[in-house]
């Protein structure tokens, strides 16, 4: 049995474990507990590791350009894919899709497996690339999101107060994230010629122990927080696939475009990030704006429920895909099977739309034909 499947029986053994304490981990506060030390204690401690084994380089600033880039190619495409699905502009289904689409959340769903199969130079890139995905999520989400309501506001012509200081109070956050702030500190020590060995042991011996955490408890939550809602299963699965097929196409043109002397684990690197699940701080600006209309019956923005279905079926979806690359070794790191899988998944995307549209076309027909006879 080859280490890269006994690392996938493993992994898929702890999301076992997680799926057996369901019964125990009942209440959504336990389970923010175990997401937040995931977030806030393993995966920072995993990063700051990673960051003091490598050399800043100038060319890991093109990282976050790159991950940017990626996040506006999967927002037209969601808008392509959600006019496709015959979704109109300014409904509440179509918003809240768009809204998540093109968001990544990496620290749950994409971290853990590489810093197993790919190491500390790929978990340290991947965090310089993490910050472009900040951006986009927290700010330019943010800024659409309040967008949505305020024009659904004019429309009912009602009186509101603009309040600004959500968008301070953001900005804020994406400072004060630890993820942040570690990498912070990380480039500092780095640019000032420390590493890990400049730490003393204890430090050393505490932050090692603290990063050993996160593939455990990211996988156990996995299995936790893992939901299956029959309703809509078929297009949340279209939605998903689609996702994933656009971000393979994009790790295909990116992977054409890079030197082909560049390490396996770089290309891989490219090829796992755009699969990561999508970001709960979607949901969080929907959330921030159904406050708002909490004194406003009248006005929807976003479909809450429908969110929460995309977010959990998204976590498991990408966790599968990013299994399946990481453990394949050089299979993915080839421009033409990237491009295959990609339009392989578009088209399972696109498939129950072409047979739901023959379908009517051919009720269509039929009732045509029926028509003519009856005329005769």
């Amino acid at each position: 049995m080859g280490i890269a499947l006994q690392k996938v029986i493993g992994f898929l053994c702890l999301i076992g474990i997680g799926i057996l304490l369901k019964k125990k981990i009942t209440s959504k506060e336990e389970l923010k507990g175990v997401k937040a030390m995931i977030l806030n204690i393993a995966l920072p401690a995993t990063i700051f590791i990673a960051l003091l084994k490598i050399q800043i380089e100038p060319n890991l600033l093109l990282l976050p350009v790159l991950a940017l880039a990626a996040n506006f190619l999967l927002w037209m495409s969601g808008k392509f894919f959600l006019k496709l699905a015959g979704l109109p502009k300014d409904s509440i289904y179509y918003r809240t899709l768009l809204l998540l689409i093109p968001s990544f959340a990496p620290g749950l769903s994409c971290f853990p497996f590489i810093a197993e199969f790919l190491g500390d130079q790929a978990i340290a890139m991947a965090a310089f690339a993490d910050v472009g995905n900040k951006i986009f999520v927290l700010i330019f989400l943010y800024l659409i999101a309040m967008s949505w309501y305020y024009q659904l506001v004019a429309k009912q012509e009602l009186e509101i107060h603009r309040d600004n200081s959500r968008l301070k109070d953001l900005g804020l956050a994406l400072l004060r994230e630890p993820i942040n702030l570690v990498m912070l500190v990380a480039i500092g020590m780095l640019c000032i010629g420390l590493n890990l060995q400049s730490l003393p042991t204890v430090m050393q011996d505490t932050v090692s122990r603290m990063s050993v955490l996160m593939t455990p408890l990211v996988l156990i939550f996995i299995g936790v927080a893992v939901k299956v809602n029959k309703s809509n299963l078929l297009f949340l699965i279209q939605v998903l696939c689609w996702r994933s097929g656009v971000a393979f196409l994009i790790s295909s043109v990116l992977l054409f475009l890079l030197p082909a002397t560049l390490p396996l684990t770089v290309l891989l690197l490219a090829v796992v990030f755009p699969q990561s699940a999508c970001s709960f701080w979607s949901f969080a600006h929907m959330t921030a704006v159904e406050t708002l209309e909490h004194d406003q019956p009248e006005i929807q923005t976003f479909d809450l429920n429908l969110a929460l279905n995309v977010l959990a079926f998204s976590l498991p979806f990408s966790t599968i895909v990013i299994l399946i690359i990481c453990s394949s070794g050089a299979f993915f790191a080839n421009t033409m099977t990237l491009a295959f899988c990609g339009m392989f998944l578009l088209a399972v995307a696109l498939v129950p739309f072409l047979l739901k549209a023959r379908s009517s076309f051919s009720i269509k027909e039929k009732v045509n034909t029926s028509l003519k006879k009856e005329a005769v």
